[in-house]
């Protein structure tokens, strides 16, 4: 009895061990099979169009195929609840930026926990936000946006990719600054409100430069102001927020990628190293320069300093501007 017992403890401890070894050996040749990254917005919008760029980049230091799926709804929680639920092995990720910590902040029961949920891979891209209204618009500039709203207030729309997106907050942030008030008009994504926009059904929208270029160039959309610090060199021609009567106000669309909590951090820093890889060639910087983003590059210590601040400080803004839990 002594005898089998001792044998069954042995072989346990020897499936054990073989388990252990297992995983240390799955990580060690990670990535061996395509990887999936999970965008919770539309296709066509910035966050996917950039991250198509840099997906097919990463594919190649990595040596295996990068997917890009989109699976979008509620503002980006379809997208982020499914991630949240994937296997912690570095093949599912999924990117996104502020909406992860917006959402947060807007939902009485979200079903994630930013920091208890996701590892955070690293930051990669962010691009400013652009005014634009339909081409017809009467608008030349965004100062006669600002002061037509102040001449009809309440009566001015504005669309937005849903409640509590980042085009939504940046927008509010926006009005709020320059004390107006507008009609927010929320639609299932930013390619289910753009043609209302270019109709003029809703005075205008904000958007990154990705998403709206070819309606720009194509002559159905015009920009009114951007929200950089200075002026985009691809559209040198349209004034800053700042320079049109908004001192000091900027903001930035932003992009990481994230991995379900619990992912072997050896496979987070192979990532990690490999997006450090992708934004330092010089290719992909002009590619993404030329859509009006920029590379972001953090460290993955880095990155969880940076989504702290973000997960603060949006909370913090959506309480300040009233913004009801939904």
């Amino acid at each position: 009895m002594q005898v089998k017992t001792l044998n069954r403890i042995a072989v346990g401890m020897l499936v054990a061990a073989t388990g252990a070894f297992s995983g240390i050996a799955s990580s060690a040749e990670f990535p061996s099979r395509t990887i999936r990254i999970i965008v919770p917005v539309s296709a066509g919008g910035w966050g996917d169009v950039t991250t198509r760029v840099v997906a097919q980049k990463l594919g190649e230091v990595l040596g295996q195929s990068v997917l890009v799926d989109n699976r979008t709804g509620a503002g980006g929680l379809v997208g982020i609840r499914y991630t949240k639920e994937q296997p912690a092995d570095g093949y599912t990720l999924m990117s996104t930026g502020s909406t992860l910590s917006i959402q947060e902040a807007v939902n009485k029961e979200p079903g994630y926990d930013a920091l208890k949920d996701f590892a955070f891979v690293g930051t990669f891209a962010r691009s400013p936000a652009l005014v634009v209204a339909g081409a017809k618009s009467n608008y030349k500039s965004f100062s006669d946006l600002v002061a037509d709203a102040k001449a009809h207030p309440g009566q001015i729309s504005f669309g937005s990719a849903g409640i509590g997106t980042t085009t939504h907050i940046a927008a509010a942030m926006m009005l709020k600054q320059a004390n107006l008030q507008m009609q927010h008009v929320p639609y299932k994504g930013n390619g289910a409100a753009m043609p209302d926009v270019i109709a003029g059904r809703v005075s205008f929208m904000i958007d990154a430069y990705g998403s709206s270029a070819a309606g720009i160039h194509g002559g159905l959309l015009k920009a009114l102001a951007v929200t950089s610090d200075s002026r985009l060199p691809v559209l040198a021609d349209v004034p800053t927020t700042a320079q049109q009567g908004l001192p000091g106000f900027t903001y930035y669309y932003w992009l990481g990628l994230f991995a379900p909590a619990g992912t072997p951090p050896d496979v987070i820093k192979k990532l990690n190293d490999a997006m450090s890889k992708v934004l330092s060639d010089p290719a992909l910087k002009a590619k993404l320069q030329a859509q009006g983003t920029e590379p972001f590059y953090k460290t993955t210590a880095d990155s969880a300093a940076f989504l702290k601040k973000d997960l603060t400080d949006n909370q913090d803004m959506i309480k300040t501007m009233g913004i009801p839990r939904q």
